[in-house]
């Protein structure tokens, strides 16, 4: 089973739901904001190649 525990896009008008969305600029803030979140919360960045990473915590 796994959990979406963050969302961080380039595209805030493409994106909904019940996860916090952390909504960035350019493509490498994309990559810093999710690699740190991966790390703070001790989950797996997922990178849907559409400006948008996935932020799963397998359990």
């Amino acid at each position: 089973m796994a959990q979406i525990v963050a969302i961080v896009t380039l595209m805030k008008d493409k994106v909904a739901g019940g996860a916090p969305i952390f909504v960035v600029d350019q493509e490498e803030d994309l990559q810093k904001v999710s690699f740190s979140l991966e790390k703070i919360l001790d989950a797996n960045a997922h990178d849907l190649k559409n400006g948008t990473m996935i932020l799963v915590k397998h359990t």
